[in-house]
């Protein structure tokens, strides 16, 4: 050991951060959970007059950015809020169809919530609106308890009280700071539940192109295709073919927009456009009288409070508390994922826990006024980003417009034929089926595209609950696995330097000598301990030489349990000097934390290590899991001198021991040291 202190006196040892007090420790671990972002940082050293203002702008971003509105502002939002108008009408009307609710619903729900978000949100892309998704998952969920077309007023009921719960859950979110679960709808789960909505949307809309009055309630192919084919004496070609001269425009505009960018203003309006033909047509050729049906009388004037029709008592509560739920998780994984988008070009920030509460109080405050759940759909944040929006007062704008189209211009949509608002919807929804995405994730990650696939077939093939679930869960599943089969391997020294990488991912590292490094790429908890206990000893009996019968017998049970880890590695390292391993050194620069059950397996490892004259030597531990090793008294058992700063370090220290005195006689006296201490 003399030796080595020689060696090693003038290196730098690795530190033990101060202690820090328990309370001190709890407030530092919250608020780095919480509160990131540090949202009170700008009330530090304010008057209390001035905090109350500070605050005030914080959760009302409004008082903000209205004092500095400038009229090159206004024209600008005034021009992108008539644009967006002209899409919320007949998206409006056609969503609250697909959510089984009357058209004047829609409507509603694009007056009252723009104006909320206006002052909450933090977006200035954001158009908010109602979304197909969340339609579908309404009449999917709730028309399982309620037969809309049989009992109307207690399924709006539903749907305004789900709105609701829905606006609670989105605003406690944001609140308490739990963005993170949303977190766990990951990228692929959106494409593949995005796709297989989009595409059992446009199936419903089979029903009105087809001209059939009897349709499935069901939203799975199979129950889908079985309606349609034994209906095929029903079909109307009047309906197929006004649907598909509508669906063929709409698509040709965005095509062309798409290519040329002087073509935005064309797919802009083609919805309103087509509404405006499809009701010229249907009024000129009284097609209404030859199976096309229509709209028929809106109801003039603006959203009737709804809060007393707000059904807490109802027997199909739990039903209603489900539905919001997940359709508030939808809505919010689209709204923020859309506003961050928008803002990245834009090179601003979106506060993802104010967008929560701006949703949710949007939300809460449209299920009291007739509206349904609204989020900012990324068809109609995309046209207002195009049209050159500045602030979110192109919302106000907006709302502005669909109040006046309610008090004055309802009754022109009389004549308006369903099949159109079907070919809007069906254009809409063709457009969030990314195949590039998902061919994307395939070329990627394949596990990825497992997921974004399963999410698919459970929505086409099952029900949107069910591919939500599924997704989610082989997702949580995958971050389980990350956690409890963390990645470890061997690490070798690169040529003609003293950088230690991994030998599978630099073929040409030197394996040293008599050493073996390891490389532990993640935290050590008690879901991953005996997984890198037994890991650890699959590298070592690739290494250790067994001298006799009793060696052989001693490791027996953990063969039995590693044995197919054995294989994987008996070619990928070979010692070519010497047939004995001496030290083991786990790099430890990437476990950001360890727990007891990570403590016992360095402490049971240790001990297996010493039975076989083998010294394990610790490399690059963090802050946090030195604050752990001293306080198990660790750092005592295997001793200050065999934790290194650098893997360099350390493999520098054992080099020097092997050159200068017999290795195994070297082990039995630090054991014998480290007996004594």
């Amino acid at each position: 050991m003399g030796n080595a202190d020689n060696e090693t006196q003038h290196r730098f040892e690795v530190g033990i951060p101060p202690p820090r007090p328990l309370l001190h420790s709890l407030k530092s671990s919250f608020k780095e959970t919480f509160f990131p972002d540090d949202p009170f940082k700008q009330l530090k050293n304010q008057s209390i007059s001035r905090k109350l203002i500070l605050s005030l702008k914080y959760f009302v971003p409004i008082l903000e950015w209205a004092p500095r509105y400038k009229f090159e502002f206004f024209k600008a939002d005034f021009v992108a809020g008539i644009t967006i108008a002209s899409l919320a009408v007949p998206q409006g009307i056609s969503y609250a169809g697909l959510a089984s609710l009357p058209p004047v619903i829609g409507l509603y729900s694009s007056f009252v919530p723009p104006l909320i978000y206006a002052m909450l949100g933090s977006s200035r892309d954001l158009a908010v609106g109602t979304v197909a998704v969340p339609s579908l998952l309404m009449t999917s969920m709730l028309g399982k308890e309620v037969n809309p077309h049989e009992n109307m007023k207690l399924y709006m009921q539903l749907v305004f009280t789900a709105t609701f719960f829905a606006g609670v859950f989105q605003a406690a979110l944001g609140f308490l700071r739990l963005g993170l679960v949303v977190d766990f709808v990951s990228h692929a789960t959106i494409v593949g539940f995005m796709g297989g909505a989009a595409t059992v949307v446009c199936l419903q809309q089979l029903k009105a192109i087809l001209g059939l009055v009897h349709f499935t309630h069901q939203a799975d192919l199979v129950s889908v295709m079985k309606s349609i084919f034994t209906q095929i004496h029903m079909w109307r070609w009047e309906s197929g073919v006004l649907g598909s001269c509508f669906l063929f425009f709409l698509l040709t505009t965005r095509y062309f927009s798409r290519r040329k960018s002087v073509f935005f203003w064309i797919n802009a309006l083609a919805p309103l456009t087509s509404v405006i033909l499809g009701s010229l047509l249907v009024y000129l050729t009284h097609a209404e009288k030859h199976g096309v049906e229509v709209i028929g009388k809106l109801k003039k004037g603006l959203n009737q409070e709804s809060l007393s029709e707000l059904a807490f008592g109802s027997q199909h509560l739990m039903a209603v508390i489900k539905t919001a739920v997940i359709t508030g998780v939808v809505g919010l994984a689209e709204g923020i994922t859309v506003g961050r988008s928008f803002a990245t070009l834009k090179n601003y920030k979106v506060d993802g826990n104010k967008e929560m509460i701006a949703i949710g109080m949007m939300n809460i405050v449209g299920s009291c006024t007739s509206c349904y759940l609204t989020t900012g759909p990324f068809s109609r944040s995309a046209v207002n980003f195009n049209a050159g929006c500045k602030t979110a007062a192109s919302n106000i704008v907006m709302a502005t417009a669909v109040m006046l189209t309610m008090l004055f211009f309802t009754p022109l949509f009389h004549y308006t034929p369903l099949v159109v608002l079907s070919s809007i919807i069906t254009a809409s929804m063709i457009g969030l089926i990314d195949y590039n995405a998902a061919r994307h994730l395939w070329r990627v990650d394949k596990f990825d595209f497992i997921v974004c696939l399963s999410a698919y077939t459970g929505v086409v093939f099952g029900s949107m609950l069910t591919g939500l679930i599924t997704a989610v869960a082989i997702s949580i599943l995958r971050v389980l696995l990350f956690v409890a089969r963390p990645r470890t391997s061997v690490m070798g020294s690169l040529p003609n330097s003293i950088i230690y990488r991994s030998i599978e991912q630099y073929p040409k590292a030197n394996v040293v000598s008599g050493i073996l490094i390891l490389h532990i790429n993640a935290p050590i908890y008690f879901a991953n301990a005996s997984y890198l206990r037994e890991r650890c000893l699959n590298f070592l009996l690739d290494h250790v030489t067994f001298m006799n019968a009793h060696h052989y017998l001693t490791y027996v049970h953990y063969v039995l349990r590693i044995l197919r880890w054995i294989d994987e590695q008996e070619d990928k390292l070979k010692y070519s000097e010497r047939s004995n391993l001496d030290f083991v050194i786990l790099d430890m620069s990437s476990v950001g934390s360890i727990d007891t059950s990570g403590i016992s397996m360095l402490q049971e490892t240790k001990n297996l290590f010493d039975q076989r004259c083998i010294k394990l030597v610790l490399a690059n531990p963090g802050g946090e899991v030195m604050k752990m090793l001293d306080k198990s008294k660790f750092i005592d058992t295997i001793g200050q001198e065999w934790i290194y700063l650098t893997v360099g370090e350390a493999v520098n220290a054992c080099n020097f021991l092997l050159q200068t005195s017999r290795p195994h006689e070297k082990a039995v006296e630090s054991e014998a040291t480290d007996n004594k201490v």
